[in-house]
């Protein structure tokens, strides 16, 4: 995976512009956003203000009523700038695997910023490449705290079944029907 993705990496300014950034889920506090999925929105918030993407889909998981991720993700955004016609979210982006695969298949995206953290990314742009989007990949920096060994340690678990999602080209837990809402969003922003 580091091989295959090292060359679609990119910084916030040496990304190719694309349409859409897909921004992965990484938790809620008391129906916030954790530091580490600020800091993702924050970037996709940087790209959106520079002209660097549209769109920004926000995907994650809304599995139980108490939790809702898209929706907090979006309300973030929105506090930053970005309008929320721009914003569409994916309530069932409950993996990686998940995300790229309901991105490509349900959103119709061919082409994607993924915004997550450094020891997170070159995983979602091998994920997005074999689900059939064409992805650069921007790594959020993050201090070296106990978040982050945590991240780096789960990844090589998260390798293993990431190799097993290439192979075996599951379905999502939740496939479900097209939806519109990249491209309205994109019709909206022209």
């Amino acid at each position: 995976m580091h091989a295959a993705a090292e060359p679609r990496l990119r910084t916030t300014a040496d990304v190719p512009a694309q349409d859409v950034a897909v921004v992965f889920g990484a938790g809620l506090w008391n129906g916030r956003p954790t530091p580490y999925l600020a800091h993702r929105l924050d970037t996709a918030a940087e790209l959106y203000r520079t002209g660097k993407v549209k769109v920004v889909l926000v995907t994650g998981d809304n599995s139980r009523v108490e939790y809702d991720e898209p929706d907090a993700m979006r309300t973030y955004l929105v506090e930053r700038g970005v309008p929320d016609g721009r914003i569409v979210s994916d309530y069932a982006g409950f993996d990686s695997w998940d995300s790229c695969v309901r991105a490509k298949r349900i959103f119709g995206v061919d082409r994607a910023v993924l915004v997550t953290q450094g020891f997170h990314v070159r995983r979602a742009v091998t994920l997005c490449q074999a689900a059939g989007v064409e992805a650069y990949g921007v790594g959020v920096a993050e201090l070296h705290d106990a978040v982050w060994y945590y991240g780096g340690v789960r990844e090589l678990a998260a390798a293993g079944k990431a190799a097993l999602d290439v192979v075996l080209r599951p379905d999502p837990t939740f496939l479900g029907r097209e939806e519109s809402g990249v491209r309205e969003a994109l019709a909206s922003a022209e």
